[in-house]
């Protein structure tokens, strides 16, 4: 990417900063350098694939920010007073090991609200916000709602253990399939397993410990595996439901009467319908066509982690293969991570100058 283009991505990105701290933002930054436990707290070890880390004598280990939305957070969680609303440009550093011609730093502006008066409005805030940003711009938007599917697991009628484990995995549909196939009951124990199982004394056996597991943690995992494999399958009849809910591609009317009627057999999802319903009278609200808004239920699976709620992305021609120009959401679990046990309502989201410029130079 030549010089001028740089100068060109940070015009465009303090213009659009100019925006968003007028609407009452207060502009903020994070450090180029933060602390790899953080982040590899929040997102495993998978989180050194797409960032770039050195090592500090005093600090130890750290990573160049993958993003500015976790270190935002842990300022506002140590000392910001609710309501808040805050603004950031600046670059951010992600390791690209597939595909050669995007970049490892970009620019990127974003707009994060702590605000729990009205989530439902807050969402739409942050929504419109960047549309406005993107008006003339050819993109196309996306929405949402992770909540709606992490309130389907919550539901499931199985083990406390088993939901765990479904939530654990809701970021990997392959994941998460085939433990759903298996505590539902539809693929075998894997043969090594069924024979621990059947040992009724299977730590007598036990070889010299070689890795970080204890005797004690290692009696742990055989007693919850035996606790696994004497629970009832979860029922065909709430596997349809879930299968039916990530299935949900509409406008968003149309989602919602679809979710409403799957919540007559799914009621704990009832809730989190409730919340599309009253976020989509706050984006009417604020000038949004939601009779044309897309909704797709499994929209930010694979790539909003963090997120527990409302999703959004505005995504530019497929034929110019290039990640959406925007995107964002709502995320109250972070903050109650960062926060050490108290969070606080939150909704955020990103733009990214070079492919808005991209876009904009496709039309």
């Amino acid at each position: 990417m030549s010089t001028e283009f740089d100068r060109s991505d940070w015009d465009r990105a303090r213009a659009y900063q100019s925006v968003i701290a007028a609407q009452g933002a207060v502009v903020t930054d994070a450090e180029y350098l933060q602390s790899a436990d953080t982040l590899l707290d929040l997102y495993g070890e998978d989180i050194r694939a797409r960032a770039f880390t050195t090592h500090d004598l005093l600090r130890g280990e750290l990573m160049l920010r993958p993003d500015f939305t976790v270190p935002i957070v842990q300022q506002h969680m140590s000392h910001g007073a609710e309501p808040a609303r805050y603004t950031y440009m600046g670059k951010v550093f992600r390791q690209q090991e597939n595909d050669e011609t995007r970049p490892t730093e970009f620019v990127q502006v974003g707009y994060e609200v702590f605000d729990g008066s009205d989530p439902a409005a807050a969402d739409a805030e942050v929504f419109a916000t960047l549309a406005g940003l993107l008006d003339g711009v050819p993109v196309t938007a996306m929405t949402g709602d992770i909540g709606i599917l992490r309130a389907a697991v919550s539901g499931l009628q199985t083990t406390e253990r088993r939901r765990a484990a479904l939530m654990r995995h809701l970021w990997r549909p392959r994941r998460f399939r085939a433990l759903l196939d298996r505590f539902g009951g539809l693929t075998e124990m894997p043969p090594a397993r069924a024979a621990l199982l059947a040992d009724p004394d299977p730590m007598a056996k036990l070889p010299v410990l070689l890795g970080l597991r204890t005797e004690s943690e290692i009696a742990l995992r055989i007693d919850a595996l035996r606790e696994d494999a004497q629970a009832a399958p979860i029922s065909s009849g709430e596997r349809e439901l879930l299968d039916a809910l990530v299935k949900v591609r509409e406008t968003s009317p149309n989602a919602l009467a679809i979710l409403r009627d799957i919540s007559v057999d799914m009621p704990s999802i009832s809730g989190a319908v409730d919340g599309l319903s009253a976020r989509l009278d706050a984006l009417a609200a604020r000038g949004i066509d939601v009779q044309n808004l897309p909704f797709e239920a499994a929209y930010g699976r694979t790539s909003m982690e963090y997120y527990d709620g409302f999703v959004f992305g505005f995504a530019a021609s497929p034929s110019l293969n290039i990640s959406p120009v925007a995107t964002g959401g709502r995320y109250d679990a972070l903050t109650v991570v960062l926060g050490g046990g108290t969070g606080v309502p939150a909704v955020g989201g990103v733009i990214r100058p070079d492919l808005v410029a991209i876009a904009e130079g496709a039309k």
